[in-house]
C-alpha cells in the first residue's frame, strides 16, 4: 500500500490531555481519532492491528470448542428486569425511551440476552456444554473515560459464556478458558499473569483477573514471587507484608487488568428460566462462567508494553504491516526499485506499507518509528550502488545491509514465525 494514498496523518505533538503513552502514539500515529471523552474511532491503522488481534481470539475461542455469534447491543428493559440488575446498573447502563416510551438499555455486557438465547433452545443434559461468544462494542457510562482505549464509555469486547450440566464440567472448560487467555496475551506480545479479584456486580464469587505489569494501570496487585499468589488489592486488605499462602514477603506492582472470567453459578440461569432436564429426568439450573476481554483496551496495552521515545513498537503479531518501505531520493531507478520490492513481497503474502511521499528522508525515519512496524526496508542512491536493501528492525538499534533475495527470505521466515 503507498502511504501516499493511505488515509493517515502522523501529528508531532500530543494532545494536552493525553497521558498514557498508548494514548499519545496512538493518537500521534493516526491509529485512533478522538470524536469526545472516551469515544473513539479506529482508524485504518488501528481497525489493521485491531484485525490482527482479533484473528489470534478467534483462533483461541475456536480451539477451546466455542462458537462466535452476534448479540444486539439495544437491550429491553424486562429482560435486566427479570435478573434484578435494571437498578443496579443505573449509574452505569445508558438507560432511556424510545418514542413509544418504552424504556431500553445500551449493553454494558451480555449475561441476560445469552441466558435467554440458550434457555430458548437447551432442553436436556445432551445439549450441554454450550459455549458461545461474541465480539461486539460495549456502552458503560464512565464518569471518569481516561488514558485513550483504555477507559472509555464505547469499547469493543470479546465476551464470552459458558453453560454446564455440572461443577466438574464447569471447571474442567473454565480452567482451559484460562489456558486460551495466557495463550491470547503471549501471542499479543504481552505477559499477563491471573490473580484473585472481586466479582463486582457479575457475582458473589471470587473471579480470575488477568493483570499486566504497567505504570499505566489503574490497580494495584499483591504477588508472592516465592509460591505465585496474586490477589487485587482491593481484595487483600488484610494482606499486608505476607503471603496468605506461604507467609513470604508480598510486593506491590502497578498493574492493568487486561481480561477477566467469572464463575456465575446458577444465578442468572434461575432467574432467566435457563433449566434442563438431568439423567435422572430432574429439572436443573444451568451452571454458567462469563469470560471478558476487551479488544480495544488490550491493543492499548500492548503499546503500554512496547513503546520507546520514538513511538510504538508492535509485537508481528499486531503489527498493522509487516514491512514498512522507505523510499529516499529523487531518482526514478530508486522508485522503480522500491516498487518492484514490493510487489515481490505482496506476492509472498507479506503486508507491505510503501513510503512514496514527496517529503524528506528524516520525516520518513520519524514517523516509521513512531508508527512502529517491526520491519523498516531502505532504498536509497546508497543501497542502489551497492546492490542491496538496507533493512533495520524497529525494536534493534543496528540497521544491515542484505540483498532483494535474502529480504524476501528474511520476510518469509518472520511471517512464518509469527503464524505458527
Amino acid at each position: 500500500m503507498k502511504q501516499s494514498l493511505f488515509f493517515a496523518k502522523t501529528r508531532k505533538e500530543s494532545p494536552k490531555d493525553a497521558v498514557a503513552a498508548s494514548h499519545k502514539f496512538l493518537l500521534r500515529a493516526d491509529y485512533i481519532d478522538q470524536l469526545a471523552a472516551g469515544i473513539y474511532t479506529l482508524l485504518p491503522l488501528g481497525q489493521k492491528a485491531h484485525q490482527k488481534l482479533l484473528k489470534i481470539i478467534r483462533e483461541e475461542m475456536d480451539a477451546i470448542g466455542a462458537q462466535e455469534l452476534l448479540m444486539p447491543a439495544l437491550h429491553p428493559k424486562a429482560i435486566w428486569e427479570s435478573s434484578g440488575r435494571w437498578e443496579v446498573y443505573k449509574g452505569e447502563m445508558y438507560q432511556f425511551q424510545d418514542k413509544s416510551k418504552h424504556w431500553f438499555g445500551l449493553g454494558p455486557t451480555h449475561e441476560e440476552i445469552i441466558t435467554a438465547i440458550v434457555a430458548s433452545r437447551v432442553s436436556s443434559f445432551r445439549d450441554l456444554p454450550v459455549a458461545l461468544y461474541q465480539i461486539q462494542g460495549k456502552f458503560r457510562d464512565e464518569a471518569r473515560p481516561k488514558a485513550g482505549l483504555m477507559r472509555g464509555k464505547e469499547f469493543i469486547m470479546k465476551d464470552l459464556y459458558s453453560f454446564h450440566a455440572t461443577k466438574e464440567d464447569f471447571d474442567d472448560f473454565y480452567n482451559k478458558a484460562s489456558e486460551a487467555y495466557l495463550r491470547i496475551f503471549k501471542r499479543c506480545g504481552v505477559e499477563a499473569f491471573p490473580v484473585l479479584a472481586s466479582g463486582g456486580a457479575f457475582t458473589k464469587d471470587m473471579t480470575k483477573e488477568f493483570m499486566i505489569k504497567t505504570k499505566a494501570g489503574e490497580d494495584i496487585t499483591l504477588i508472592c514471587e516465592h509460591c505465585g499468589w496474586a490477589a487485587n488489592k482491593e481484595i487483600s486488605a488484610n494482606v499486608s507484608k505476607n503471603c496468605p499462602v506461604c507467609k513470604e514477603k508480598v510486593s506491590e506492582h502497578v498493574t492493568l487488568e487486561a481480561g477477566h472470567i467469572f464463575h456465575l453459578g446458577t444465578r442468572y440461569s434461575e432467574k432467566l428460566g435457563a433449566f434442563f432436564l438431568d439423567e435422572n429426568g430432574k429439572r436443573q439450573p444451568m451452571i454458567m462462567g462469563c469470560y471478558g476481554l476487551g479488544t480495544t483496551r488490550l491493543l492499548a496495552a500492548i503499546v503500554e508494553v512496547h513503546y520507546d521515545k520514538k513511538g510504538i513498537m508492535w509485537p508481528e503479531s499486531i503489527a498493522p504491516f509487516d514491512i514498512h518501505l522507505l523510499a529516499l531520493g529523487k531518482d526514478n531507478k530508486i522508485k522503480q526499485e522500491a516498487e518492484a520490492i514490493e510487489g515481490h513481497l505482496q506476492k509472498e503474502g507479506i503486508g507491505v506499507l510503501y513510503d512514496d511521499r514527496d517529503i524528506s528522508a528524516g520525516e520518513k525515519f520519524a514517523d516509521a518509528d513512531l508508527i512502529g512496524i517491526p520491519l523498516r526496508v531502505v532504498i536509497s542512491e546508497k543501497t542502489l550502488g551497492q546492490g542491496m536493501v538496507e533493512i533495520k528492525y524497529r525494536k534493534e538499534d543496528a540497521a544491515r545491509m542484505v540483498t532483494r533475495g535474502e529480504l524476501i527470505n528474511i520476510a518469509k521466515a518472520d511471517l512464518n514465525r509469527v503464524n505458527n
